[in-house]
């Protein structure tokens, strides 16, 4: 029988409770941390997945407000807008020696978390998935793969081996990164146009990359310097041709959030994107306008 490992998961929401329930289902003790209402919810009914991939399914799970024990590991799946509020249901001493396992968007969240929690066991991670809470408890699961990327500098790389090891056994496609900057770049140097773009102009990625076809170029061009800049290999001629061979009905998270009336991740996409390219020197004007203009938008 295979080792029961002990998970936190803080916000079971699109991502965080796929995860959770994935995890769940392969045996292991799922713990997962949110506000009252949600945690009751998730005690009395488990998590309900809804996938294309995985199948239809429901996994019992635990539920607090804010972790009490130990744990191996404790995935951080909430907004940024929403961190600063989020970890204080994660008191450093509750811990243990568990790895602290962001999968956030942006590339300035790993250090913030390093002040808090022990900098030798924060392991960012980068997930490709698209997965929605329509209500607690309730996820639906919309594309063909979850593939994580586990990467930490200074984290031991046993303990990445092991988790990825969990998380594989669970379903994802998860592996180990060495290089902690270019796993985090390669997400921004592709979310950030995205997701600027779309948001900016409320269109679907297809009617975007077309009738805003010289901005998303010079998105790119500005993003991929700046990535490079920090350290990161970027290539502008491959990221665009993923952007043209995604699904024209595509919409970056950003753009649903908006669409929704909720808080955006703004600054830790676009803010962060702007502070790197000014400590390296690097000139963004297009990228610069479009956060302007969706500040000025009440973004």
């Amino acid at each position: 029988m295979a080792t029961q490992h002990t998970m936190a998961v803080l916000g079971p929401g699109g991502t965080g409770g796929l995860l959770a329930a994935l995890l769940s289902r392969s045996g292991h003790r799922v713990i997962c941390l949110a506000r009252n209402g949600t945690a009751d919810t998730l005690r009395r009914t488990g998590i309900t997945v809804s996938s294309a991939q995985f199948g239809e399914f429901t996994a019992p799970v635990e539920a607090d407000t804010r972790l009490r024990e130990p744990v191996d590991a404790c995935l951080i799946a909430v907004k940024h807008t929403a961190l600063d509020a989020a970890l204080t249901r994660i008191p450093p001493d509750a811990l243990g020696d568990a790895l602290v396992v962001p999968l956030l968007n942006g590339v300035e969240h790993p250090a913030a978390l390093r002040t808090r929690y022990r900098p030798d066991r924060v392991a960012p991670a980068v997930i490709r998935v698209e997965s929605t809470r329509v209500a607690p408890g309730l996820i639906e699961h919309g594309s063909p793969f979850t593939e994580i990327d586990l990467t930490g500098d200074g984290v031991p790389h046993a303990r990445l081996d092991a988790l990825a090891a969990v998380l594989a056994t669970a379903g994802t496609t998860a592996r180990v990164v060495e290089d902690e900057t270019a796993a985090l770049w390669a997400k921004m140097a592709f979310l950030a146009p995205f997701a600027l773009l779309t948001t900016r102009y409320g269109l679907p990625l297809g009617e975007a990359r077309t009738r805003h076809r010289d901005e998303l170029q010079a998105l790119v061009a500005e993003t991929t310097a700046v990535s490079r800049a920090c350290g990161a290999p970027a290539d502008p001629a491959q990221a665009l041709a993923r952007y043209d061979a995604f699904p024209p009905g595509a919409r970056s998270s950003m753009q649903r959030d908006a669409e929704a009336g909720r808080p955006l991740e703004l600054d830790a996409i676009g803010g962060a994107l702007l502070r790197a390219a000014e400590r390296h020197g690097v000139p963004v004007p297009v990228t610069a306008r479009l956060v302007r203009e969706l500040r000025d938008a009440g973004r």
